[in-house]
């Protein structure tokens, strides 16, 4: 077996995953999640950026490095060092429900300015509405967030985008959708580019393309929420099936006269 399937299934391991649950957060097969942590296949240079992006480990750490004999003390560099992007290790604030299972606590617009001075106050977070979604996997802590404005159209203002915590800024994947907050421009709904090796740099794109895109320091990250789930209360307009009926009743009609146009001219000609 290769260093990169131990050390693979070490951080499954670690982070209390499953293959399936793994496979779904890289976007690959569960079979190969399997292949690569019994040495059966070597992981794409693709699948294996992505999975080491997801653990918060570099591409040489996990060719190079044994995570069965050192993983606590790497992943603790990672956290304190390079890695670990200036955002510093912390206690998230949560809150949980009867059962003792995770809240799911809303940020409505309106308390998003004080977000940025109560994220990490035990008592702000306590005050905050609360729900839960049973389809959402227990792999995680969760948090939603009331977006503003239309920049990232078709999702409106008011929408509601459910997203999971990430610890470390190295987890985002380029081009997907997050929850940014920052200290400068606060609680943030957009498209992430990762350009922290070569800036230590995210780049946040809106979907609206009226809107710029723009730069953000990894210094100035206090949080990242990866986007799973999103609650809107506008529901999809119904398409208008008297309209689609005619229509087609029309692409129908113009056939068959193209159709009795050609029978006629037959006839003729015979």
């Amino acid at each position: 077996m290769s260093l990169v399937s131990e050390n693979l299934r070490w951080l499954r391991r670690h982070r209390g995953l499953t293959q399936g649950q793994l496979a779904d957060a890289v976007q690959i097969k569960r079979s190969l999640v399997g292949a690569y942590e019994e040495g059966r296949a070597d992981p794409r240079i693709h699948n294996l950026i992505n999975i080491t992006q997801f653990f918060g480990v570099s591409v040489d750490q996990m060719v190079k490095r044994d995570f069965c004999r050192e993983g606590d003390k790497i992943l603790k560099e990672n956290r304190y060092g390079k890695k670990e992007a200036k955002r510093g290790e912390r206690v998230l604030a949560i809150t949980v429900n009867s059962n003792n299972d995770e809240n799911i606590e809303l940020v409505p617009q309106k308390a998003s300015a004080g977000y940025l001075n109560g994220y990490m106050d035990p008592e702000y977070i306590g005050e905050l509405p609360k729900f839960n979604l049973p389809n959402l996997r227990k792999n995680g802590t969760f948090r939603a967030f009331e977006i503003n404005g239309d920049s990232m159209l078709p999702l409106e203002s008011g929408t509601i985008i459910v997203g999971r915590f990430l610890d470390n800024l190295y987890q985002v994947r380029s081009g997907k959708t997050y929850i940014v907050v920052t200290k400068k421009e606060g609680v943030v709904y957009k498209r992430v580019f990762n350009y922290l090796e070569d800036k230590r740099s995210l780049y946040l794109v809106s979907d609206n393309l009226q809107y710029s895109a723009y730069e953000v320091h990894a210094d100035d990250v206090l949080e990242v929420w990866e986007s799973k789930a999103f609650i809107s209360v506008k529901f999809p307009e119904a398409v208008n099936e008297v309209e689609e009926i005619e229509e087609m009743d029309l692409k129908e009609l113009s056939k068959m006269v193209m159709h009795l146009k050609e029978e006629i001219i037959k006839l003729k000609s015979e």
